[in-house]
């Protein structure tokens, strides 16, 4: 099985450790086989036979033997079972934490196209709820799988040394068993996909919930998101009794089988004794290992169940961890630590799923310009700036930074020379300032607060009780959306960009505040190119270049006055409906 063998590659470093354990499960299953030996010669020599009582008073020094013999192995038996048990659970532990690593850093590295095809609480099930059941199975399942076979095998190996009929008696139902538990398995395999499904689904409905709460709130749809998460753990509990029920269903055959060795045991086994086919001890000694045999046949149920469950919660990891990007660094990438900020689009065309967004885009920006997008939604702006960085590749055509194709530029020096602000600004449950220093750690003080300076954040941030120290709520809870974005420009900033990519960064900053950070902007002490998704006029008015998206393609492009003489343009009519028909007239005229 493969879940096996990778299971096994990610022991590396502890699997000396888990074989130990495996080797210390098979003594001890190995050591219940003595006791009932020993036992079964006390009964014999000193209880059931003729010359017991002489037995007793001159070879008490073998029952001494015998009993203390029982004790001192039951407590070998019992500190090699906690040795093995702590394996396990050291090894198991060491394997989860190396994968959960490995995943962590494979889910990091993947394109912006993985997670459109994979919801987070999918991910989240998978790197919580599977890899809960894979710790599980390395930890007990393979465990109570190699104690059942041991178990079996060797008191099915003893029995036919004591006696082969007796043997053949006790086994007659074993094969009964191992049908009614393949049917099971059959059964159960697909119920388990569909319980995991439904538990990501679970999942996911969660998490959206939780992460929409104040958009649930503000429309009043608490119940109907409540009755929306009933619904759908309504399904996932109904898929839980299904898969609970199937096993539930065969439990009584495989626990009236097992329980039939008793009978096989007390019926043939007193015909045997009567006959003196086998004596007193030897059927004490069936009768104190008959559990070894039914007892793995009770757990064969519950280990298809288990395993079961694994195979699904393990092909779902496996998934994520052998997932590779298609994004990547190319083999002949070329290095360039310093960039000056040239953009050009040649023929660029983009498809989501064989829908065009970007149809034949051609442009150019030269370093230090400033370029502003605007469009209708849905025009292509943002998948257009999602190109320049790698976050997609063009389906034709070509992006090139500084005259090189983006695909021939290493991803972490391409990325680390470009500073990104998005409108929908994610912030992390930390102090102002390391938000801001997100790119560099070890950013002095004075860094941090000139960028937070230049964005016009510094004012609101120097008025809280900790001032940069403050620790803001996850996503920003607690900061203004305007708050925000300020800080978001500072983190962009903070990169000294060579491109600097504002995706409608002061849509929620007043007019007064978006005029202080575009001088500021024009005022840096470095030299960046600065692409601008607006939709407000006073953002791209000064701009060098204004392009204009219209159906993935470029509908008009030039300067500020130059659209305003197209009065059949989308600059034009945006430029009347924000600042009013006769302010429209006078800009032209001028």
């Amino acid at each position: 099985m493969f879940q096996i063998k990778w299971i096994w590659e990610n022991l590396k470093g502890y699997r000396g450790r888990y074989i130990s354990a495996l080797c210390l499960t098979v003594m001890t299953q190995v050591m219940y086989l003595i006791n009932p030996i020993f036992i079964s010669n006390i009964v014999d020599t000193f209880i059931y036979n003729d010359n017991a009582l002489d037995n007793l008073t001159n070879n008490r020094r073998l029952l001494f033997f015998l009993c203390g013999g029982i004790v001192v192995l039951t407590i070998i038996k019992a500190a090699m079972q906690f040795t093995a048990n702590m394996m396990y659970e050291l090894s198991s532990q060491g394997l989860i934490q190396r994968i959960k690593n490995y995943l962590f850093r494979n889910v990091q590295k993947q394109d912006m196209s993985y997670y459109n095809r994979n919801s987070t609480g999918d991910l989240m099930t998978r790197l919580t709820g599977d890899l809960d059941m894979v710790r599980h199975a390395a930890a007990w399942v393979i465990k109570a799988l190699a104690e059942s076979l041991v178990l079996f095998t060797t008191t099915t190996v003893y029995f036919f040394v004591l006696d082969p009929l007796m043997a053949i008696c006790l086994l007659a139902l074993t094969p009964l068993i191992f049908i009614i538990t393949n049917v099971f398995r059959k059964q159960v395999g697909p119920l388990y996909v569909d319980l995991r499904e439904r538990m990501s689904n679970l999942n996911t409905k969660a998490q959206e919930n939780i992460a929409g709460n104040r958009v649930i709130r503000a429309f009043a749809r608490e119940e109907y998101e409540i009755e929306k998460f009933k619904e759908t753990n309504a399904n996932f509990a109904k898929a839980n009794k299904t898969a609970a029920m199937s096993w539930l269903k065969f439990f009584p055959y495989i626990e009236t089988t097992a329980q039939g060795l008793a009978v096989v045991q007390l019926v043939a086994g007193g015909i045997f004794v009567m006959n003196g086919r086998i004596t007193m001890g030897e059927y004490v000694a069936f009768s104190g290992l008959i559990w070894t045999i039914s007892n793995p046949m009770r757990m064969v149920g519950n280990l298809i169940n288990d395993l079961q469950r694994f195979m699904a919660s393990a092909s779902k990891i496996i998934e994520v961890y052998y997932s590779r990007p298609f994004i990547v660094d190319r083999a002949e990438a070329v290095d360039r630590h310093k960039f000056i900020g040239e953009v050009e689009f040649k023929n660029v065309t983009f498809k989501f799923n064989n829908t065009v967004i970007l149809d034949d885009v051609s442009f150019k920006i030269n370093a230090g310009e400033t370029v502003a997008v605007m469009g209708e939604t849905g025009s292509g702006k943002t998948t257009l700036i999602n190109m320049i960085p790698r976050f997609y590749d063009p389906y034709k055509g070509e992006v090139l930074v500084d005259g090189v194709n983006v695909r021939f530029l290493k991803l972490s020096q391409l990325r680390k020379s470009i500073g990104i602000a998005m409108q929908d600004v994610l912030l992390w449950s930390d102090t102002i300032d390391s938000n801001i220093a997100f790119s560099d750690i070890d950013m002095p003080e004075e860094d941090v607060k000139y960028f937070a300076g230049l964005s016009d954040a510094a004012g609101f941030i120097e008025k809280m009780e900790e001032d940069y120290k403050t620790i803001i709520g996850e996503r920003g809870v607690g900061l203004s959306g305007g708050q925000k974005q300020r800080i978001s420009l500072a983190r962009a900033l903070a990169v000294r960009p060579a491109i600097l990519i504002l995706d409608d960064t002061t849509s929620a900053v007043d007019f007064e505040t978006e005029k202080i950070i575009q001088d500021n902007l024009n005022s840096l002490d470095y030299k960046c190119t600065r692409i601008i998704i607006a939709q407000r006029i006073s953002s791209a008015k000064d701009a060098d270049k204004i392009i204009i998206l219209k159906n993935g393609r470029i509908h008009e492009a030039g300067t500020h006055e130059e659209l305003l003489r197209n009065k059949d343009g989308y600059y034009y009519e945006i430029y009347n409906l924000q600042h009013g028909e006769e302010e429209t007239e006078r800009e032209v005229a001028v």
